[in-house]
């Protein structure tokens, strides 16, 4: 019988972690197994759409067993912990299994109950989220009743999974107000953590400028300490008592691991995601455990161009491991997003842990433009979701496109 592999999580990067390594590999030489606790897989870049009335809550809904190759089993089981010195994954409700190798893709939990007064009185009526479906849906509805007043979209912390969404909200926003008549009766407001629209200064500037030419507020260096609202609005309060009032509030929750990596002793960080080797994504304390996508604590973007980018090192590593070979310390980071910003145009930024974002094209000299608006950059975003599900969870590779950042067709820029 050959080696186990157990992967905990079947999203966007245990999915594709599951079928590359079932592409690689024989059945007789690897058994590999993908633990969730349900059956649901949601495309989630779909959901900055719902709002909106762009996309339907069911066309982003596919089974999670559906989505694996033949010859790898799925359990559905919550997990309880894992046993790092016994090599053993607990279930919730009894149970287990035992590995050789362990992969942790849990991706990345909401958690609004960790910031005063988020699901406080207002709560579904005046404060939102599109970070999951029934948020997105609900927010939906409360969109189309809105007649005017201050919007604010709000970050609270870092990290969250896909940085640049609530940007895109914003663009869309004042897209979706001017497309029904009344963009003049509502103020626009994204605030942040950060000292800038984007962690990167050059990808800052020109989302910055973005913003400011749509007549979008920036108010930056706002952490969410506190919301207190009532049916009808209220106020978002920093850490240092700036406040920020709103008519209707689009709030993006702290983000932690899963619950079962703090059950977990030397699994995860203190916010539970898993300590990974930036490069090699081995945990340097116990090298038979890997983390991909958002449950790995690295300092690259949570969004799944970074797991798709994850799984080609990881995968190469995991065999590498199994043979007591070197790993290889490769994975550079790499970054692709495409940023939405209204009337049928998108901008792409394509960056790593040492290169910010820079304007040229992608992904060589010839390609899309890069920090650019453009038509033919939101019909690449649009055309996303098909390669999504036809060719990165199945395992396949994009031709042209691996896992280091090309630097081809980029060009530096003072700031």
């Amino acid at each position: 019988m050959g080696k186990h592999i157990v992967i905990l999580g079947a999203g966007t990067a245990g999915t594709m972690t599951a079928n590359r390594l079932r592409r690689a590999y024989d059945e007789r030489d690897l058994r590999i197994t993908v633990v969730d606790q349900d059956d649901i897989h949601v495309y989630q870049p779909g959901l900055l759409f719902v709002p909106f009335g762009l996309a339907e809550p069911r066309g982003l809904l596919r089974s999670r067993p559906r989505q694996l190759h033949d010859g790898i089993d799925y359990r559905r089981c919550r997990i309880d912990r894992v046993d790092l010195e016994k090599h053993v994954v607990h279930f919730a409700v009894g149970g287990w299994v035992t590995y050789d190798v362990l992969v942790v893709a849990t991706g990345a939990r909401l958690l609004p109950d960790e910031t005063e007064g988020l699901t406080g009185p207002g709560r579904g009526e005046s404060v939102f989220t599109f970070y999951d479906l029934p948020g997105a849906v609900d927010l939906r509805y409360a969109l189309e009743r809105f007649e005017g007043g201050r919007v604010v979209i709000d970050v609270a912390d870092l990290p969250v999974k896909c940085p640049v969404a609530p940007l895109e909200f914003a663009f869309l926003a004042d897209w979706y107000f001017q497309r029904r008549g009344i963009r003049d009766k509502v103020q626009l407001t994204y605030a942040t953590p950060l000292d800038a629209a984007f962690t990167k200064p050059a990808a800052a500037r020109e989302l910055g400028g973005l913003l400011e030419c749509k007549g979008i507020e920036l108010v930056t260096e706002f952490t969410l300490g506190s919301v207190r609202a009532d049916g009808s609005g209220g106020r978002l309060v920093s850490y240092d008592d700036k406040e920020v009032p709103f008519d209707l509030a689009v709030v993006v929750p702290l983000h932690g691991g899963a619950g079962y990596v703090d059950r977990s002793p030397g699994l995860g960080d203190e916010l539970g995601f898993v300590p990974v080797d930036p490069h090699t994504l081995q945990l340097p304390d116990h090298p038979d455990v890997f983390a991909i996508g958002d449950a790995a604590g690295l300092p690259a973007s949570k969004a799944g161009s970074v797991a798709h980018f994850e799984g080609e090192v990881m995968v190469r590593n995991i065999g590498r491991f199994l043979a007591g070979q070197p790993l290889d310390a490769s994975f550079d980071g790499h970054t692709n997003c495409f940023v939405e910003t209204g009337f049928h145009k998108a901008l792409l930024i394509d960056f790593n842990y040492e290169t910010e974002p820079l304007p040229g094209h992608f992904p060589g000299s010839v390609g899309l433009p890069l920090l650019k608006e453009s038509h033919a950059n939101h019909l690449g975003k649009l055309a996303f979701e098909w390669l999504y599900w036809h060719t990165l969870l199945p395992g396949r590779e994009m031709p042209g496109i691996g896992s280091a950042m090309p630097e081809q067709g980029k060009h530096p820029v003072h700031v």
